[in-house]
């Protein structure tokens, strides 16, 4: 559900790129989008109604697309808990029994609670990253956190685009998702109208983190979350300190590291996490400034993508 949306669209590339054995059916998130034809692999596809029989008809849902499309959809699927519900929009993680999962960082059996929730992606690649030094016994760290448009949905990305067009322009910019110019900007807050604030999805990606790190092998880092005027991927300026100080050959080993600088437009449709730029604190012995970036769509895909093939092993 929710085919259009960016993140709906992420999982159908990644599908198709992978030649997975699935069938996607698409739902409409919006009431006008049912009745929609859209492209599947040069064929046209119609979007299908949200409504109960679409849904139980299905082996499992991913919901891809708005929140209040997403609460209606488990409504709908009140009288069909079997029916395993995958959420990638993140909107179901209050409810009693949804779990949260990250297939990439935590492989633990599932129980099959419902719904799975798909972790933040900036959670997620911390996890991966910081999983990745368990060895080496982390003493503290902090994550900057770059956060692109994408997150934020078309209409992110498009307030973004816009507001770059009308600065050229000289003409007054569009605020409606920030608030606050974006364009050319870097934001350690947005506009008191904007919705969620930084701090709330900044205290989401901790809650989230906190629990993929729950069995101790690595401390909770500080965490910062800011704004970015880029369009798509996430950027993360780690600080690590060790108890002992690892090389920088032997750190760069266990990220995978590349020898060069990675950028957010570079990663673009990758799976994972890219690591590199490793720097030695110049002022702390121990500690390391490590540069990591991803593709936060493709993250919350193959998460979902890895969480359905455990709910539906057929």
């Amino acid at each position: 559900m929710g085919s259009e949306s960016l993140l709906g669209k992420e999982i159908r590339e990644v599908v198709r790129e992978r030649s997975l054995p699935v069938r996607l059916v698409y739902i409409g998130a919006e009431q006008e989008e049912a009745g929609r034809i859209t492209e599947e692999a040069d064929e046209a596809v119609v979007i299908t109604a949200l409504d109960e029989t679409n849904l139980v008809s299905a082996d499992a849902v991913l919901l891809a697309g708005s929140s209040e499309s997403s609460h209606k959809a488990w409504d709908l699927l009140a009288g069909h808990r079997e029916t395993p519900v995958i959420d990638v929009s993140r909107t179901l993680e209050d409810i009693p029994s949804a779990r949260l999962a990250a297939p990439l960082v935590d492989t633990a059996d599932p129980h099959h609670e419902n719904p799975s929730v798909i972790a933040h992606p900036a959670a997620i690649a911390i996890a991966m990253c910081l999983g990745r030094l368990a060895e080496f016994k982390v003493r503290r760290s902090l994550v900057e956190i770059f956060e692109p448009a994408s997150e934020r949905g078309q209409a992110g990305i498009d307030e973004l685009h816009q507001q770059t067009l009308k600065l050229f322009q000289f003409k007054g910019l569009p605020k409606e998702v920030y608030d606050e110019q974006l364009a050319f900007n870097l934001l350690a807050r947005l506009g008191t109208e904007a919705n969620p604030q930084l701090e709330q999805i900044e205290q989401s990606v901790e809650r989230h983190l906190a629990s993929l790190l729950a069995a101790g092998k690595v401390p909770m880092p500080s965490l910062r979350l800011m704004q970015a005027p880029v369009f798509h991927g996430y950027s993360f300026s780690l600080w690590v300190e060790f108890e002992t100080a690892p090389t920088k050959e032997n750190l760069a080993m266990a990220l995978l590291a590349e020898d060069t600088a990675p950028n957010n437009a570079a990663v673009a449709g990758q799976n994972g996490i890219t690591v590199g730029d490793i720097r030695a604190d110049r002022n702390v012995p121990r500690a390391y400034w490590i540069w990591m970036v991803a593709d936060n769509l493709r993250l919350t895909a193959e998460n979902a993508l890895q969480m359905l093939e455990t709910v539906c092993p057929g």
